[in-house]
């Protein structure tokens, strides 16, 4: 029977005041690139007219002086995903929340864009414990290379929490997840899950 209960929690960067500035930093270098490359595709408008129509250059040496020309927006346009990319990386945090035997994980970007992970349903967890556990590491021995999926942004858990692996079984494989939590929602997910299927230290 299912329970009804609503819990939720937060696994924070240990590390959130420096990533927040770094976030920042790569924020504003891809808007600047992006507006250096807007700016030389709107001088390409009158650039590469002119180009074309130089009668002193040949078919190559035009198609030359267009690529040269274009060469700096691509490296632009480059580095614009690449600070994009980094930026993403900062600042990352992950919302848990426990609603009638489900949990839902939720990536979120600069505690502003979110992006739904997975929902993990009680039924399915085929085991529970703790990461500093024997437990485990045969858990993970018996994946055949697999490696756990880190649902937290940190490397250690932070203070009161603790990291817990899951055990998720869908209908094509298994993986292991590892989230950072309380007390509290460990319990509610053995409660859930069932109690022989938690595995203590």
């Amino acid at each position: 029977m299912a329970r009804s209960a609503f819990y939720e929690e937060s696994a924070i960067s240990t590390r959130e005041r420096q990533e927040r500035r770094m976030y920042q930093v790569f924020h504003i270098a891809s808007i600047i690139v992006l507006v250096i490359a807007a700016l030389l595709v709107l001088f390409s408008l009158t650039s590469v007219p002119a180009i074309l129509s130089n009668e002193e250059l040949d078919g190559t040496g035009k198609a030359i002086s267009i690529i040269f020309w274009f060469l700096p927006i691509l490296s632009l346009v480059g580095f614009f995903f690449l600070f994009r990319y980094v930026k993403r990386r900062n600042n990352v945090s992950f919302d848990y929340t426990f609603v009638e035997d489900e949990l839902r994980v939720t990536k979120v970007f600069n505690g502003k864009s979110r992006k739904h992970i997975r929902t993990f349903k009680a039924d399915q967890i085929l085991k529970i414990g703790y990461v500093d556990s024997a437990s485990f590491d045969r858990t993970i021995a018996g994946l055949q290379g697999k490696k756990a999926i880190p649902l937290t942004p940190n490397r250690e858990p932070a203070e009161g929490k603790e990291f817990i692996y899951l055990l998720y079984s869908t209908s094509s494989e298994k993986k292991v997840y590892v989230i950072e939590c309380r007390q509290e929602l460990l319990e509610y997910l053995v409660f859930a899950a069932g109690r022989s299927k938690f595995e203590r230290k």
